[in-house]
């Protein structure tokens, strides 16, 4: 294909190809020409355009496929237009006589075609430049278009439209002819003609004004001929043009090129003609006039539907602002529509004409309309029920006779207010909570208006009202409660109208429904009123006859949509429904059978209704209430069950005795039988199978059987995969809602009357439940497959069998429709289950009745009998069974010739593998794709084509890596076919799609491969998924994008983005939904890893888009505005996944764009935000900046009116965009220094300079109408908060950036705590505004007011509470909003304890009420988190804040408040010492229950003791609880909370004590923390545990202490020796692990110091893990911090044990401490968090030789042994391995003075340890500094220790310290660290001399004189001494001044004795004092006082 790539054809290349090969190799090159021609300079196109067109024209000759001729057509235009343009004449000469020529072979077919191509794209690209040749092309397009077959004219239309669309005005002397030629082709037997017509008309009304004007009606009933018999296509096409074309009659200004003027046709005049085509169709006058005459209507559903699109494109044309001006009109002119009796002849008329006037309004204001103009729309539709309500009231009231209207006009009125009704729901429920102010308008009075609907005497009506009214109570939850007790209280008032009992208690049902879809819930006391009204309604059914049925029904309705409310609610009222339903059914069989010989119709009308109505409430139970189904329950449901299944056997006799009148009832009747036992297990009826087999066998096959609707029976048994070969599925089309009316069965579509029990469903749309008696098919197939098995399915088989032989015609299909479906349920019902079919006599009717349905002339049919096939091989699972039936299917379609068993066998043969793993022999493989290949290239059969296509695609799949070795050929198939086969055979091309998608499946990664074989593939795909882009088929080019996704995830980086993501661009909006879900879903997988190239690919595209300039908000706009207008839900969360992976791009400096992206979208509303309220207190506060609190929306913004929805998602985005800055961003974004920095360097953006921007939309959010939109600024303003407000304001050190926002977040938060705020938003605030008040942001308490006081209203309200009757949400919202308040409260209160007494005065006011609160709330929550087990001790009335009825419901609330509140409830009890006094409870927003802890009365019993220790237990066991759970591992607040609460309680005395003295307790919550350490690594969390560890080690260490103290005072008259034995241990020294604290406590330490320094451990000192001993490790600051803690711990263990408990763990700790010591003392690396663990490990060693128990009588001796081999091991670090040498020689020096000063004499006076350690010392004497410094500073305490251990010490080192000092004069220091030593060794010298008695001090002192004046310098020396020696100089004289004095005896006699002493010494005095009197004379300043130098020289 590379040879392709030149200017030229390649001829030379081309000649050596084969036919198929020379194809594609043309087209390849044309692709090539394409694209070069326009970058290809001017004058080398001229230079070869004579060989060019030389070229082309060869290839136009020589019969080129459809996509090549377009091709070719293209770059002969793009040639004359980039090269020389005179010339074209010539070629449209030449393309005319070819189009002339008389050969009508089919040879030459192709060409003529491409001829045709080539004359509309010349006129196209050349426009006015052929204006002289048109005439003479028309005229010959007219002559050929009257041989030509459909091909010819599809091409010549497509043609035409080209030409008109290049010549523009100058064609419009042909615009009549072109007018004439298409009306013929707009209603032409090929599909693809009518929409190639109906695009040349849309093309010629541009500029044809006459079509608009005095052809309008003609073109209308033209267009509605065109509809009928019509495809999607064909109406997608022909409405877009009869729309466009009405609302340029309209409104000109619409027109292309609109005239001067031009006649205006008026709205009425064009919804005249609209409705004509509805009630008429396109009939002349005669034949209409004829059928009226007859009473019959000859329109068809076609012509009705593509009347309503027509209409939708119409207004949508016209456009929303048209719409919101005219729509009062519109509506009028609909509602006449929809109230014309020919529109509503029959009951499936009427509900279609509801259908489709419900899908104009709902296309219309739904997607054309904002937010502002839907109420406005809402307010009309209300204003046109009211006028409908009333003229029906006027009709049914006898005395009005002047205004009395017929009952025809009645019967009319229904359908009008069925279809407002169901428009004004969906208004309301789309715009949620902003609808507010429709509701509460007075003016409108909507709810009276619907509420008045519900006493129409028409059951529709009534319906619709009731779901009206359900959809105000999704949009307006607060609305549910009040409207249900509205209509409860109304139906007991009336409960004597049928009207009124039927309407309001189905507007009770549909708002318990509505429950469903609201969080916030109702009152639980309303399921109690509901059941009251049930009950009632049934007792007095019986009391009026003309009430019975309606009675009834309301009593079961209401059971039944009480169920929705499920278990929770259910659980209470089910007793009393089991009676209920117990009373519906005779006790027993021949109760039932007496029934029947009693009663009349109407008496068994009412009975079946009745029982009816029982089951369906049963079958509601058992959907929504499963939980309750026990085996009890189950049982007594069974019992009614059995009457009504014995009572089907009686229905025949009932209809033969009272006829037809009880005949839909027993067919209601039967439908609830079977939809109540399919849901129950099949077991529990065992013994009724063969009556309900029988019953439903004659239900599918028997005479009474109706044909039910294939589109309700049999797409759910197909596979998906097939359900594409019948077109268009519905679900991938916009107008799903009309297209389903026409696939619907004789009966009509579904509707709410005919199942009003659907009204409580879930579905989010108004429920279409089909005819009853389409429902009992479907039941019955159901059921079926659920009760056969495989002994009874034989009999019923040959049943089947022979039903259908006796059948003809019609009938036999329907049957066998029916029959199949059953199977097919069966065998996919089996399937499931791993269930076997039986034996063979089994499998031969079954695959007779298969086969049958294969053979089927219904497509559906075939598709469900392939399934049937392949569930039948699934099942019988056997290899030889497959086999035989893939022979089967070989043998037929080698002999079958007909296209419909073709097509079943070769759909069934790629089927049959698709349940068994796949295809597993090559041999199989290459049969079946060897007949595939044969049919998909009939071209005598486009169907058949399609099918084994189709088929070949399943092959594919199923045969996965076996399949290679065909996937050469299978590509040259798909790619020769794609060029070859004509455009109208659109399923062709649909099929070869899915080919192509599934072979590039089968290559998978191998597509990246270099090879030439793999290059050529990949390049065969590209060119496929090219021809397919180009097709004119939506569901084409829907496969090509499919395709090249996934190319794109096995190869990226051979699909090119900056020709694929314009061209997704461009189909954004396209009127397809199919094709906008595929690219959106393309667009999502290109975002996830390139999102920064779609993006720019996006921008780079010129090409504007409707609604959206992507050149302005980027594709990223075009997204969000997509999102709002689409209502898909698949579509929109691809669209949101598609701008979440977009944002990726943030990194990569589109910040900016993203954020703005986001504010235009918040802003861009009609009624952006709710103006902030200010209270009359806060006027004080309004000199802040007005502009902050009222946030108008910018005007002339890229975006309009979008709706909540949309905004709400944007601002989701912004929360992702700050995250996504936090997790992957520069560190700048939340530094505003470093960004204001950086920004003046480099063009770069960060987000903390943008959070102004970032505030603003959070405020926007916050005070909008929707709730929701609320909740998510709330939300947002949480996450600003928390991301920025520890960051500095730079200009103003000592303030953050956020406190310039107090304001506005004051004005956000204060809406939320208004009276008419729901819960959820209350709830929402309060976690805002304690995280703004702990945030710190604002420091002066006075500026933290307005949200303190906010938060104080909330808890004002909480503890007064709301007043039951006025409740409007369930009691857990209640729930919520208390717990939400206190959590609030709880945090400022936390955060108040850390950030000192500032927070906690604003606290201080109301501690008393909220610790009360707060302890109610824990001992709730203890009580909730009981097992299951223990869920009898659950308080019968509730707790304090839930009640019993809603537990499930508050349980989540406590699960995510209690771990804030636990924490400050601790530290309330520790600011009080544990001491509460108690005056009274506090207001809790119930009666406070006995089991509440913060009332007083409940523990009057108990004294103050029990009572703190029933908090401590509260707490603790919470606490405890909690961190036991396996479940805790993503909540580390709640455990960091937990440890702080339990940190606050230990260091209270009372609980420390009460912990202290309960070991087991101790143990316990020792073993809890041993876990969390072990379990947690957040380094937060173990110091936490490490911090408790060590309280309650410190809690046992006073309780050992105090009962030391204590038996001593006890004791005191006698002295004894010894201390009383306490503490762990006892006599014997042992440790019980799991009882012992001190065996936990040391288990924990030693888990901490080996994870950190694993060399301690000798197992894992070798281990790769674990490091070599004295190999190089490092700790983090943390580390160093767990370590330090670790080893305080360990060293307190001693002294909590007894003296032979100590005894017992002393090596341990030893061991543990000399390990530590070893490793710290061989490290390289110190630092300030090393020398704290040296620091903590030298102070541990202090304490544990310091212990009471080395002194102890009974442990003295262990101790000293034990502690002398400590002092060896520690003396053994100077003399390890080489491999690692001591580095921290002082540490060891330090630790060795500890053991010298702390430890017991006989441990340090032990002759051979007192040696070493004496060597030890007086080898650092021989060191440098720093070791020599420190050895003296140590020395100093040891010189000044016991006599005993000094004495040695002394004796030994005195010397050597002399010799060192003495030594000093001759060098001198050198530098401040000898300094430092030699004025150590001074002091350690002094030492000896205090040391000395007074015998041996004087000769010290002689010592030490003369060694501090050799130190003195002369005053030369003094002057050249370094600055060392000079500081040496003045030390020693401040010595000789102090020491002289203190020795003056002494002193003297030394300076007698050696006069050059004393001469040193004076001359050192006298200059020292010349030094001071030269620096006094020369301050100018007179000083009182004189430098203490002078002072000190006084002494002398």
């Amino acid at each position: 294909m590379e040879r392709a790539h030149s200017l030229l054809l390649n001829e030379e290349a081309c000649s050596q190809l084969g036919e198929h090969q020379r194809a594609e190799f043309v087209f390849e090159w044309l692709r090539f020409l394409k694209k070069l021609l326009p970058a290809t300079d001017r004058a080398d196109v001229k230079k070869n355009q004579k060989r060019l067109v030389e070229q082309l024209t060869m290839v136009l000759t020589g019969s080129p496929g459809p996509p090549t001729r377009w091709l070719l057509a293209h770059c002969l235009a793009l040639l004359y237009k980039v090269g020389d343009s005179l010339t074209a004449t010539l070629m449209v000469d030449r393309c005319n006589d070819i189009i002339r020529s008389k050969d009508d072979s089919p040879s030459y077919l192709p060409t003529r075609l491409a001829a045709i191509a080539c004359l509309g794209a010349l006129y196209e690209q050349l426009g006015r430049l052929l204006v002289n040749t048109f005439k003479e092309t028309l005229a010959n397009l007219w002559k050929a278009m009257k041989s030509a077959e459909s091909q010819g004219r599809y091409e010549i239309m497509l043609s035409v439209e080209k030409i008109l669309r290049g010549l523009g005005p100058s064609a419009v002397p042909c615009h009549r002819d072109v007018y004439k030629t298409a009306r013929g082709c707009l209603t032409d037997r090929s599909m693809a003609v009518r929409c190639a017509a109906a695009e040349c008309l849309l093309e010629l009304q541009r500029e044809a004004v006459f079509l608009r004007t005095s052809e309008l009606e003609n073109v209308a009933t033209l267009c509605f001929r065109a509809f009928e018999g019509s495809n999607y296509n064909v109406r997608v096409v022909v409405s877009k043009l009869l729309g466009t074309l009405l609302a340029t009659a309209v409104d000109p200004e619409q027109a292309t090129a609109p005239r001067q003027g031009s006649k205006h046709s008026s709205l009425e005049e064009v919804m005249d003609l609209l409705t004509g085509g509805f009630l008429r169709g396109g009939a002349g006058f005669l034949r209409a006039s004829g059928d009226m005459l007859k009473g019959t209507s000859s329109v068809s559903k076609d012509i009705r539907v593509g009347v309503t699109q027509s209409c939708v494109v119409f207004v949508s044309v016209l456009g929303g602002p048209w719409l919101e001006a005219h729509f009062s009109s519109l509506l009028g002119l609909l509602m006449e529509l929809v109230s014309h009796a020919r529109a509503t002849q029959t009951p499936a008329d009427a509900v279609c004409c509801r259908r489709c006037v419900s899908f104009i309004l709902r296309a219309t204001l739904g997607s054309l309309l904002g937010e502002k103009a839907q109420i406005a729309a809402s307010k009309d539709l209300c204003l046109a029920i009211g006028k409908q309500k009333r003229a029906v009231d006027a009709a049914m009231c006898d005395g009005n006779v002047e205004t009395r209207v017929t009952i025809t006009d009645v019967a009319a009125s229904q359908h009008v207010l069925v279809c407002a009704l169901l428009e004004l729901g969906s208004l309301v429920q789309g715009l949620g909570s902003t609808a507010a102010p429709l509701v509460t308008d007075t003016s409108t009075a909507l709810l009276d208006t619907v509420i008045s609907v519900l006493l129409h005497p028409s059951v529709s009506a009534r319906l619709a009202a009731a779901w009206c009214l359900r959809c105000v109570a999704v949009a307006l939850p607060s609305q549910g409660a009040v409207l249900l007790d509205r209509c409860a209280e109304r139906l007991h008032a009336l409960k004597s109208c049928p009207e009124a009992v039927a309407g309001y208690s189905a507007a009770i049902a549909a708002l318990l429904g509505a429950v469903q879809h609201c969080p916030l819930g109702i009152p639980h006391t309303k399921g109690k009123v509901v059941i009251g009204v049930a009950e009632d309604m049934l007792r007095s059914a019986t009391q009026n006859s003309r009430i019975s049925i309606q009675r009834t029904q309301a009593g079961w309705l209401l059971l039944s949509a009480l169920s929705t409310l499920g278990p929770a609610v259910v659980e209470h009222h089910l007793p009393r429904m089991l009676l209920l339903w117990k009373c519906a059914f005779p006790p027993s069989i021949r109760d039932l059978d007496m029934e029947l010989r009693r009663g009349d119709h109407f008496t068994w009308q009412v009975t079946l209704e009745g029982r009816a109505g029982a089951l369906c409430a049963m079958k509601s139970l058992v959907v929504h209430c499963r939980d309750l189904l026990n085996d009890d329950v189950t049982g007594r449901l069974l019992t009614p069950l059995a009457c009504a299944v014995s009572l089907l056997t009686k229905l025949p006799v009932l209809i033969k005795s009272y006829g037809n009148q009880i005949k839909n009832a027993s067919i209601v009747f039967r439908l609830r039988v079977y939809e109540v036992l399919a849901l129950l297990p099949p077991k529990t009826y065992e013994e009724h199978f063969g009556v309900v087999l029988k019953q439903l066998v004659a239900d599918l096959t028997g005479p009474e059987n109706v044909a039910c609707s294939e589109l309700t029976l049999l797409p759910p048994l197909c596979h998906a995969n097939d359900l594409v070969l019948l077109g268009p599925a519905l679900h991938d089309m916009d107008q799903q809602y009309i297209e389903e009316q026409l696939h619907g069965s004789r009966a009509g579509g579904g509707t709410l009357e005919y199942d009003p029990f659907t009204i409580c469903d879930k579905g989010q749309d108004v429920p279409a439940p089909p005819p009853p008696a389409a429902a009992l098919t479907v039941a019955a197939t159901q059921l079926y497959s659920l009760l056969v098995h495989p002994v009874s399915i034989s009999d019923i088989l040959e049943q089947f069998s022979e039903s259908l032989k006796q059948l003809k015609g019609v009938r036999q299909l329907t049957v066998q429709t029916q029959v199949a479906a059953a199977l097919c349920s069966v065998l996919k019902h089996l399937g499931s289950c791993c269930a076997g079919l039986g034996p063979e006599e089994v499998r031969r009717p079954a695959l007779g009745l298969l086969v049958g349905a294969l053979e089927s002339p219904n497509p559906l049919l075939r598709c469900v009998a392939a399934e049937g096939l392949s569930r039948l091989v699934q099942v019988v699972n056997d290899p030889t069974f497959t086999v035989s039936m893939t022979l089967v299917c070989f043998d037929k379609l080698k002999t079958a010739r007909d296209a419909v068993t073709r097509t079943g066998h070769s759909l069934a043969l790629g089927a049959l593998y698709r349940h068994i793993g796949g295809i597993s022999s090559p041999q199989h493989l290459s049969a079946c794709v060897g007949i595939l290949f044969t049919l998909s290239q009939d071209s005598t059969s486009p169907e058949v084509q399609m099918w084994a296509l189709h088929s070949l695609s399943m092959v594919i799949d199923l045969a996965g890596p076996l399949y290679h070795g065909h996937v050469e050929a299978s590509f040259t198939l798909v790619l020769r076919l794609l060029l070859n086969v004509p455009p109208t055979h659109i399923e062709v091309h649909q099929s070869l799609g899915r080919c192509l998608n599934a072979l590039i499946t089968a290559l998978g990664p191998d597509l990246q491969g270099e090879g030439q074989l793999v290059s050529a593939l990949r390049t065969s795909c590209l060119v496929d998924c090219a021809v397919m882009q180009d097709s004119p088929d939506c569901l084409v080019q829907t496969q090509a994008i499919s395709c090249l996704q996934q190319l794109h995830m096995f190869a990226p980086r051979h699909v090119n983005l900056a020709s694929l993501v314009p061209s997704l661009c461009v189909n954004l909006c396209s009127s397809y939904l199919s094709l906008r879900r595929a690219v959106v879903a393309c667009l999502r997988q290109l975002a996830q890893k390139e999102a920064l190239e779609v993006s720019e690919h996006a921008v780079a595209l010129v090409k504007e888009l409707p609604h959206v300039t992507i050149k302005e908000v980027g594709l990223e706009g075009a997204l969000f505005s997509l999102l709002d207008r689409e209502s898909d839900p698949r579509l929109c969360q691809d669209i949101k996944e598609t701008l979440v992976h977009m944002m990726t791009s943030i990194t990569a400096g589109k910040l900016a764009h993203w954020l703005k992206l986001c504010k235009d979208v918040l802003s861009a509303s009609a009624d952006s935000t709710a103006p902030v309220e200010t209270n009359q207190e806060e006027d004080a506060d309004r000199d802040d900046d007005a502009s902050v609190f009222h946030a108008k929306s910018d005007s002339g913004g890229p975006f309009t009116n979008l709706r909540w929805s949309t905004r709400v998602f944007a601002m989701e985005c912004v929360c992702r965009v700050i995250t996504q800055c936090e997790s992957h961003g520069h560190p700048a974004h939340f530094d505003l220094t470093l960004a204001q920095e950086l920004r003046l360097h480099e063009s770069t953006d960060f987000l903390v300079l943008h959070l102004a921007d970032l505030i603003r939309m959070a405020f926007m959010a916050a005070t909008d109408h929707s709730d929701q939109l609320r909740l998510s600024g709330l939300q947002t303003l949480l996450v600003i908060i928390r991301k920025f407000a520890a960051i500095p304001e730079p200009e103003f050190p000592g303030h953050v950036i956020l406190e310039q926002y107090q304001a506005n977040v004051g004005a956000a938060l204060r809406p939320a705590f208004s009276a008419e705020a729901p819960p959820d938003v209350t709830a929402k605030a309060c976690q805002v505004c304690s995280a703004w008040i702990a945030s710190g942001v604002v420091s002066d308490l006075r500026d933290l007011r307005r949200v303190h006081q906010l938060l104080a209203s909330s808890l004002v309200k909480i503890q007064t509470g709301k007043e039951v009757p006025s409740q409007v949400y369930n009691e857990g919202t209640s729930t919520m909003e208390t717990l939400a308040v206190l959590k609030a409260w709880a945090e400022v209160t936390g955060c108040g304890g850390a950030r000192g007494p500032g927070l906690l005065k604003l606290v201080q006011t109301d501690l008393a009420a909220l610790s009360r609160l707060w302890l109610a709330a824990l001992q709730d929550y203890a009580v909730l988190t009981l097992p299951q087990d223990y869920s009898w001790q659950l308080p019968a009335a509730g707790g304090t804040f839930y009640t019993a009825e809603t537990v499930e419901q508050a349980r989540p609330h406590y699960y995510s408040s209690w771990a804030p509140i636990l924490h400050a409830t601790a530290l309330w009890f520790s600011s009080t010492g544990f001491i509460m006094a108690d005056d009274g409870p506090a207001n809790l927003s119930r009666p406070v229950t006995p089991t509440s802890m913060g009332q007083s009365a409940s523990l009057a019993s108990k004294s103050p003791e029990d009572v703190s220790a029933d908090r401590l237990h509260l707490i603790l066991g919470i606490s405890v609880e909690f961190l036991c759970s396996p479940h805790s591992h993503d909540q580390m607040e709640n455990i960091s909370s937990c440890l702080r609460a339990l940190q606050a309680l230990l260091q209270v005395p009372w609980p420390r004590s009460k912990v202290g003295n309960d070991q087991v307790l101790s143990v316990e919550l020792l073993s809890v923390l041993h876990r969390l350490l072990v379990t947690r690594e957040a380094m937060a969390v173990q110091l936490a545990v490490l911090e408790v560890v060590r309280q309650v080690v410190s809690a046992a260490q006073e309780h050992v202490r105090e009962k030391r103290h204590s038996a001593e005072v006890d004791d005191g008259a006698e002295e004894k020796e010894t201390v009383p034995e306490f503490g762990e241990g006892r006599d014997t020294g042992g440790l019980v692990p799991g009882r012992s604290l001190v065996f936990g406590a040391l288990e924990l330490c030693l888990c901490v110091l080996v994870r950190k320094l694993p060399q301690l451990s000798p197992k894992l000192a070798g281990s790769p893990g674990g490091g070599q001993r004295g190999s190089t490790w490092s700790l983090s600051d943390s580390d160093c911090r767990l370590v330090a803690s670790a080893l305080a711990i360990l060293s307190d263990l001693p002294s909590i044990c007894s003296p032979e408990g100590s005894v017992s763990i002393l090596p341990t700790v030893l061991y543990l401490l000399m390990g530590v010591l070893k490793e710290l003392v061989q490290q390289l690396c110190q630092g300030r968090a090393l020398d704290l663990v040296v620091t903590a490990a030298l102070q541990a060693l202090r304490n544990v030789l310091s212990s009471p128990m080395s002194r102890s009588e009974k442990s003295r001796g262990a101790w000293a042994h034990l502690l002398r081999c400590a002092l060896n091991t520690l003396l053994d670090c100077w003399d390890s391995d080489k491999a690692s040498p001591v580095v921290d020689e002082v540490s060891l020096l330090t630790a060795l003075t500890v053991f010298l000063l702390s430890a017991s004499p006989e441990v340090t006076t032990f002759q051979p340890l007192q040696a070493r350690c004496i060597d030890k010392f007086k080898a650092s004497l021989e060191t440098k500094d720093p070791v020599l410094s420190k050895s003296y500073q140590l020395l100093v305490s040891v010189f000044q220790s016991q006599t005993v251990v000094a004495v040695p010490f002394i004796q030994a080192l005195g010397g050597c310290v002399v010799r060192h000092l003495q030594g000093v004069e001759r060098s001198g220091p050198q530098s401040y660290e000898e300094l430092r030593a030699i004025q150590d060794g001074v002091k350690a010298l002094e030492a000896l001399v205090f040391a000395a008695d007074k015998t041996h001090c004087p000769q010290l002192v002689a010592v030490l004189l003369p060694i501090l004046i050799s130190f003195l310098l002369d005053e030369n020396a003094l002057a050249s001494a370094s600055a060392p020696g000079r500081a040496l100089h003045e030390s020693a004289l401040l010595d000789l001044m102090r020491i002289g004095p203190q020795h003056s005896s002494v002193f003297k006699a030394l300076m007698a004795s050696s006069p050059h002493m004393k001469a040193r010494l004076e001359a050192a005095v006298k200059g020292n004092q010349e030094t001071v009197n030269i620096k006094a004379t020369q301050t100018p300043v007179p000083s009182k006082t004189s430098p203490s130098i002078q002072l000190k020289t006084n002494f002398l």
